[in-house]
């Protein structure tokens, strides 16, 4: 599978994007952008009472002033409240949806990726995109809209009472954006490199942390502690060391920024003692110019320091995106399946992995009768696993093409093609649920809790589990721990059988289902086996040839071909690789 693009797109592509997903809020966004501007407007309608509160009510004396504008700044405050209070709401449950659907997309998407996808990706990255890169992207999303739009409109009205006020001085102010603009970009490019790298970071210390708590045994057995420790330390001093750059790069930028507006105070207020002495600027003119520039400097400062959660947001949200746009497994398949006979037909199928040297299968011509048992054996490297992940098309055959009941795969839909199709491997997946839920994971439903529980009894007993079951604490309740921690590999085993018991899927793959057991739980498991195979075609993956002796063909694979196809005992009078395998496991007579 080809690496991902790297997204090229601008920051404004990004936005365009992430605000898609507040169309169907657009009503409340808008109250939120309301309550926003109504909050920026009253921090210039403020320090414009101070031009009335000055000239009238202390250099005039007016009784008047002095009771209305102590009482409108009452009612600014209460409005501003007010507004900040709606704006903080709305903006939380806004950002609050979208990182939900955000994350549910993913996880759709997830889980309709390629198995290809899953073998080219770190796991610790996918869970850090899902679970850090949609936080980050609120940031990007709300934070910085907050603080762009309410900050900015202060300062778009501040800037406006300044200019009523004196023009001359406001044109002293103007003169910093430029040197502040070129200041913000190069910064800006800065830290949106620096999140990049803090986002691979943290995928890499998640994958580590992964590995040493699922492989604790093997840690622990091999005594590296001191080598995972290491590991561990070095994904944590690099995410410390990013975070020091990206505050050092803010405080940077904030500090040049405050330094050139600092400048640019000091000619203002030098200039209006100026005029202040030619009596060209009333003392509550004055007043109100020095109080709009105070007051001016801490909303331009905190748009400044916005970069910092602005790049960082969209390089999560160029990290999300890209997931998104992964192409999932091709499903272009029409004919649904409702039930198979389970003939399946391989014709010329040839398959190469990405960066392989050469092909896993080539030229694969088999034909499987419905209610067939095929065992695959041979080396391995053969090609045993690639064969029968190609029937649920977990991969596509580079050529040729693979027959079910005489319809090719590729025109029957995904979900009813594995709907026909049980699966039991040697790695048994179980899930941190019950018993029950486990086992009920086989119905068609996917994990149906509500399917009913005489037949996940009866696919126990099938499976000869009942007994185990029942001797645990809470029974088919009983909570089997991560990966089925507080089971046996036998008893685990006989939990999947049950699970493709109750799916009664007319075709069976079975994958080493008994190669990891002793012999007691392998007598009990192939015994289970037995009752799941019956009227089914099955196709059975072993390494222990005792397990295989009764299927009604056996396929000998090697280097991606099929070298030998018989019964048993046909294939031991060829005296050819079956018979080989057969005298290295049981010792007989050595074959020429």
């Amino acid at each position: 599978m080809a690496p991902p693009k790297k997204i090229t797109a601008n920051s404004w592509t990004l936005y365009k994007r992430l605000l898609g997903y507040l169309c169907g809020y657009w009503k409340v966004f808008a109250l939120s952008l309301i309550a926003m501007a109504i909050a920026a407007a009253t921090e210039p309608a403020f320090v414009s009472l101070m031009k009335p509160l000055v000239d009238g009510g202390l250099v005039g004396k007016d009784p008047q002033t002095m009771v209305w504008v102590p009482l409108a700044i009452i009612g600014l405050f209460l409005l501003r409240g007010l507004s900040s209070f709606v704006n903080e709401y709305s903006t939380s449950w806004l950002s609050g949806h979208l990182v939900q659907r955000l994350r549910q997309e993913m996880f759709k998407l997830l889980l309709r990726l390629p198995v290809a996808y899953y073998e080219n990706q770190s796991s610790g990255r996918m869970v850090s995109r899902v679970m850090n890169d949609v936080n980050q992207i609120t940031e990007a999303g709300f934070n910085v809209i907050t603080i762009t739009v309410k900050d900015g409109l202060t300062v778009l009205g501040l800037f406006g009472l300044l200019l009523y006020t004196d023009w001359r001085l406001t044109l002293v102010c103007f003169l910093v954006f430029p040197a502040v603009a070129i200041c913000i970009q190069y910064i800006s490019r800065r830290l949106r490199g620096l999140s990049r790298e803090n986002q691979k970071q943290m995928g890499q210390l998640t994958q580590v942390l992964g590995e040493s708590i699922e492989c604790q045994r093997v840690v622990k057995v091999y005594n590296g502690e001191t080598y995972e420790t290491g590991r561990f330390a070095e994904g944590a001093k690099a995410i410390r060391q990013n975070h020091v750059k990206q505050r050092v790069t803010s405080s940077v930028n904030t500090g040049v920024t405050q330094l050139i507006i600092a400048c640019a105070l000091s000619a203002v207020l030098y200039y209006a003692g100026v005029l202040a002495r030619q009596d060209a600027l009333t003392p509550g003119g004055f007043v109100t110019f020095v109080t709009a520039m105070v007051r001016v400097f801490a909303p331009i400062k905190r748009i400044t320091n916005v970069s910092l959660s602005l790049q960082r947001g969209l390089a999560a949200a160029e990290s999300v995106f890209a997931f998104l746009d992964e192409a999932p497994e091709p499903d272009h398949g029409t004919q649904v399946l409702n039930e198979t006979r389970g003939a399946l037909s391989f014709r010329n199928v040839t398959f190469r992995y990405a960066r392989a040297e050469r092909d896993a299968l080539a030229g694969i011509t088999l034909n499987i009768e419905p209610g067939e048992t095929l065992a695959l054996v041979g080396p391995s490297g053969g090609g045993k696993t690639t064969l029968v992940s190609l029937i649920p098309r977990f991969y596509i055959p580079q050529s040729g093409e693979i027959l079910l009941d005489g319809a090719p795969l590729n025109e029957i839909t995904l979900a009813s093609l594995r709907s026909q199709i049980a699966l039991v491997s040697q790695d048994v997946v179980l899930f941190n649920d019950s018993v029950a839920a486990n086992i009920a994971y086989g119905h068609q439903g996917a994990g149906d809790r509500q399917v009913d529980r005489d037949a996940v009894v009866e696919a126990a007993r099938a499976a000869n589990a009942l007994d185990f079951i029942e001797a645990m604490p809470e029974g088919f309740d009983t909570l089997i721990g991560e990966k089925g921690v507080r089971l046996s590999g036998g008893q685990r085993q006989r939990l999947a059988i049950a699970r493709a018991l109750l799916k009664n899927a007319p075709i069976l793959i079975l994958d080493e289902a008994t190669s990891a057991l002793d012999t007691q739980s392998e007598r009990l498991v192939q015994a289970a086996l037995e009752n799941l195979m019956k009227n089914r075609t099955t196709i059975v993956i072993a390494h222990r040839l005792s397990t295989i002796e009764n299927a009604d063909r056996i396929a000998v694979m090697e280097n991606g071909r099929i070298t030998e196809l018989g019964a048993h005992r046909a294939l031991l009078a060829q005296q050819g690789v079956y018979a080989k395998l057969h005298y290295l496991q049981f010792h007989e007579q050595p074959v020429d």
